[in-house]
């Protein structure tokens, strides 16, 4: 049996790993205290005693604005804590596979989705640090794998501690009857994080690189809210154009997914990912809700 460390195990990402490998994998979920990953030597330490095979380095400070107002704190997580990671993986040949962003694309002028090889100049703080930590990574493990996530959900109930994301904000917004803005400037992908955890252990088997990892999606997120409402029978007179948001500097940070299907590993698109999870009826432990029209009831 293989064994997995996952640093940031308590967190949204981290802890979903753990609940879905724990049957198939040896997992290593080593809490705070026990792997401080801005101490470069206690990694090597705890690397070398637990001698994992595979390594998923989901720890990061990923509040964008905690970012910008902490940028050296979040520097020595996101970027020094990251490189300790990934020299510690390569001295005992553990797989190592770090998650990064698609913040790190926000910062470029471009009409279609990013593809990999772009020449990258992020504009937030956080999407600097995780473009750092993929080159000083690499430049320090050649053999690491980056994985470019978008914005993930989970359509399950909350856990405790755990803040709200786009899927429980739709849902809560569903259930109110005032107008809902959605920006106009403003396109990325959005993923159910239970894709992003299943597709993980394809990812144990590509070769090292950077790739983009989540839903693919082209349209703004008025335009994407708008088509999700008219399929899963809402109404869309409800919808209003947000057009102050990203107005001054309009964020694209949609992705291509060509390099990461060329390796087998699909998304659904965040259109259909979102249509279909609101749509699905709630199973016995709770996992979807109801939220087509003629039920719209079972939410409030």
């Amino acid at each position: 049996m293989k064994k997995l460390l996952i640093t940031g195990s308590a967190g949204f990402l981290g802890s979903r790993i753990v609940d879905f490998y724990h049957q198939k994998y040896e997992i290593c979920a080593p809490t705070h205290r026990e792997l401080d990953i801005t101490n470069e030597e206690s990694v090597i330490r705890v690397f070398r005693k637990w001698k994992p095979d595979i390594v998923i380095h989901c720890a990061a400070v990923s509040d964008v604005g905690l970012c910008g107002k902490e940028p050296e704190k979040s520097y020595k997580i996101n970027v020094e804590g990251s490189i300790s990671v990934a020299k510690a993986a390569g001295i005992i040949h553990a797989k190592c596979i770090l998650c990064s962003s698609d913040q790190v694309y926000f910062g470029i002028s471009a009409k279609d989705a990013h593809n990999e090889e772009e020449e990258l100049c992020p504009i937030p703080v956080y999407g600097q640090q995780k473009y750092r930590a993929e080159q000083e990574c690499l430049r320090e493990n050649p053999d690491c794998v980056v994985l470019r996530l978008s914005w993930m959900y989970d359509t399950r109930t909350m856990r405790e501690g755990e803040h709200g994301d786009f899927f429980r904000k739709l849902l809560a917004e569903i259930k109110e009857t005032g107008e809902l803005f959605y920006p106009v400037y403003d396109r990325r992908g959005i993923t159910d994080v239970n894709e992003v955890v299943k597709n993980l252990e394809k990812v144990f088997q590509i070769p090292e690189g950077v790739y983009n990892f989540g839903a693919f999606n082209d349209k703004n997120t008025y335009d994407l809210i708008h088509e999700v409402f008219e399929k899963a029978g809402f109404d869309t007179s409800r919808l209003s154009r947000n057009e102050e948001a990203f107005r001054e500097n309009p964020r694209n940070i949609c992705m291509h997914q060509d390099k990461i299907n060329s390796c087998g590993i699909f998304f659904s698109p965040t259109k259909e990912g979102l249509i279909r999870n609101l749509t699905l009826p709630v199973n016995s432990n709770g996992g979807q809700r109801v939220c087509n029209k003629k039920d719209e009831s079972e939410l409030t």
